[in-house]
């Protein structure tokens, strides 16, 4: 190939998916826990609407006033536009509840995640890093420049070997997820917490798929593992519980006050909408005053794992919401995959290298929103596409 486009209109990858491509569908239209696809109604299992707020009356409501109040977008970044109060009343609120002194909102959580690694490094630093982190993650440590090490995945052990190979006098960052959003997997803080405590390491860890679902207040994993003074950095998206958009960083004052003034992936992006602000805040207080939706979360969680187990699904152990159906083969994964849809079933195809080999997967999510109806109906198309695969 002697040109960039010849690249991209030869490559067999995105050929088959010109053809048919089983990522991007476009959606006619959605409520709850149901989409529609070329006019038809199907049920939605892999979206990270954890507590089902997208559609909460007091989110839209909040989002409107918003608009009606700062219109539409900032137009620009904070550092050249300014600030807005609603940013400001966010990053106090998130700080509060997650039990940090100050927070960061930014325009995703992707950037939010990136910056929380690259803001905090310099040349000669180093990064130890559980090997399944988020693309987020690993695009903040390529940005960064520094030497990395990788871990395996939720091994402290492992972790404290490299540890003791390395130069006591450099300065190191410790990268993790509290849940690992396609495993399902909660990290295990409290040993590499312990582990890090004699190298003085920073730890920043990626809670996107945490907050909301875990502790008792649904403060994420740092909070529910009692850990939030031995963590530097807790970032993640607004995507997910919080019903928005955008990402967030909290930590220290020094540490949040630093990263506002070095952070590329803030000072260089456009701020979060007044819309996307209210929603965000607005489910948040849902979240702390109505413990019923994440109540609900985790009945319909227990329920959905007894079914799946009740059919011999191998869920990579899960520990959360975010349940993955480990199949294993790329052929196999889309034929079941396929079979769902048939049967009107959504979602998500996860083939190497979002996976590690051997781990081909299709990646489903329980909501709130669920009902224990809509997690019959998906346990029996599965058993069926089981079979039929």
């Amino acid at each position: 190939m002697n040109s960039i486009l010849q690249r991209c209109t030869q490559d067999e990858a995105t050929k088959a998916r010109l053809k048919y491509n089983p990522w991007y569908y476009h959606f006619d239209g959605q409520k709850g826990s149901k989409i529609w696809i070329n006019g038809r109604e199907m049920l939605m299992m892999s979206s990270n609407d954890y507590l089902g707020l997208t559609f909460h009356p007091k989110v839209i409501e909040a989002g409107k006033q918003a608009m009606d109040k700062w219109g539409s977008s900032t137009t620009g970044s904070r550092l050249a536009n300014g600030s807005r109060a609603y940013h400001r009343e966010l990053e106090e609120a998130l700080a509060a509840f997650l039990g940090k002194e100050d927070a960061l909102v930014t325009s995703a959580g992707y950037l939010a995640c990136m910056g929380a690694v690259a803001t905090f490094t310099q040349k000669g630093d180093l990064i130890l890093v559980d090997r399944n982190v988020h693309s987020s993650l690993w695009s903040g440590i390529i940005v960064s420049g520094v030497k990395v090490e990788r871990f395996s995945h939720n091994n402290p052990s492992d972790l404290q070997d490299i540890l003791i190979t390395e130069n006591r006098k450099i300065p190191k960052m410790v990268v993790v997820e509290g849940v690992y959003s396609m495993e399902g997997h909660i990290a295990p803080l409290q040993e590499i917490i312990e582990v890090c405590r004699p190298h003085n390491c920073f730890i920043v860890v990626d809670d996107a798929h945490g907050l909301g679902v875990l502790g008792d207040r649904g403060q994420g994993t740092v909070g529910y593992l009692d850990r939030t003074n031995d963590v530097d950095v807790i970032c993640g998206s607004l995507s997910k519980s919080m019903a928005s958009t955008g990402g967030f960083l909290a930590g220290s004052r020094a540490v949040v006050e630093y990263a506002r003034s070095h952070s590329k992936q803030a000072i260089f992006s456009a701020a979060i909408s007044p819309a996307q602000a209210a929603f965000a805040r607005t489910s948040l207080e849902i979240l702390q005053t109505n413990p019923e939706y994440r109540e609900r979360l985790w009945e319909n969680t227990r329920y959905y794992k007894r079914l799946l187990n009740h059919i011999g699904v191998n869920t990579w152990n899960s520990e959360t919401p975010a349940v993955p159906i480990v199949i294993g083969s790329k052929e196999r994964t889309y034929g079941i995959w396929k079979s769902l849809m048939e049967a009107g079933i959504f979602t998500v195809m996860s083939i190497p290298p979002a996976v590690p080999p051997g781990k081909d997967l299709l990646r489903t999510a329980v909501s709130a929103l669920h009902s224990f109806e809509d997690l019959d109906r998906m346990a029996e198309a599965l058993e069926k596409s089981f079979k039929k695969v």
